[in-house]
């Protein structure tokens, strides 16, 4: 494959928190969103298309065109029907697809460094979710001749993305010892390296998407505390998390892992803002203050 084109066209399937900042960030005249439910107030164009309803409805994609899918699997199957039904109807194929996944897919590695060449062990339903919709596209891509980059990400945080309501309404924490490493990446470096794997020259594959920075969950919320000049929050053991959380809320504290991201920045290339949280954290509360 020769890699992308120098000037293509651009689609953004899904045009959530991160999806709306990427297209925002492409040239207006050669992109567009595709939405369930188009943002009234973008100022770019946005095409309403429910995945989740049955029809053959086409989409039909300019040429040449990078696509990023960002569309989560709906949580009511094992199969990413929504994926499926979207590949089903674009015409042509894109000649470069990034997919947004997660680093969930690597399950539990108790704190080791995670490399994308390390296996895959999803153990919640969402990562197998995700898993099975990475193994899609790998067989859609070779078949279509289309380059398939994606990029596995953990937590995104942001403006309007930092638990403060919760630390507000005096969420508990668990204590520093019970607290693994922890992976994650703001938003606005999420949209960086999404436009880096549409445009860019790195070469199809997997990149772990993430900050590089590994301080517990428990130092992040503690700081996102302390900078917006709220209490410290209540701090319990992960044997009382147990006893007292949901099991949705568990499952994103029960695995611990170390997300490698030398590929990130030296094959993608991606040169990030914030690879220090607290950076990241105080800009996105200096955002929510405008």
């Amino acid at each position: 494959m020769a890699g992308p084109p120098k000037s293509p066209h651009f689609v953004i399937a899904g045009t959530g928190y991160t999806g709306l900042r990427v297209l925002n960030a492409l040239p207006a005249d050669r992109s567009f969103g595709i939405s369930r439910a188009p943002a009234p107030s973008s100022g770019s164009e946005i095409r309403a298309l429910d995945l989740d309803l049955s029809g053959t409805q086409k989409i039909d994609l300019p040429t040449p065109c990078a696509l990023l899918y960002s569309i989560p699997p709906a949580t009511d199957s094992k199969e990413d029907h929504r994926l499926e039904s979207f590949l089903a109807r674009l015409q042509p194929s894109p000649v470069r697809l990034v997919y947004l996944s997660t680093s969930g897919v690597y399950g539990d590695r108790a704190g080791e460094l995670t490399r994308e060449t390390d296996p895959v062990n999803p153990s919640t339903d969402r990562a197998r979710r995700r898993h099975a919709a990475e193994q899609l596209l790998q067989r859609w891509c070779a078949q279509g001749d289309c380059e398939l980059l994606v990029l596995r990400i953990p937590g995104i945080y942001g403006p309007g993305r930092l638990g403060l309501e919760r630390l507000q309404n005096g969420a508990a924490i668990i204590r520093e010892v019970d607290s693994g490493p922890g992976n994650r990446i703001h938003v606005d470096d999420l949209v960086t390296c999404c436009i880096a794997a549409m445009t860019g020259e790195a070469p199809p594959g997997i990149y772990n998407t993430a900050d590089g920075d590994h301080r517990s969950n428990y130092w992040f919320r503690r700081t996102v505390a302390e900078f917006a000049g709220l209490p410290a929050p209540h701090e319990i053991s992960f044997q009382e998390a147990e006893r007292t959380w949901s099991e949705t809320r568990l499952s994103f504290v029960r695995e611990s892992r170390r997300l490698d991201t030398e590929k990130l920045r030296s094959v993608l290339g991606a040169r990030l803002r914030y690879p220090n949280a607290q950076d990241g954290i105080r800009a996105s509360l200096a955002e929510e203050d405008l």
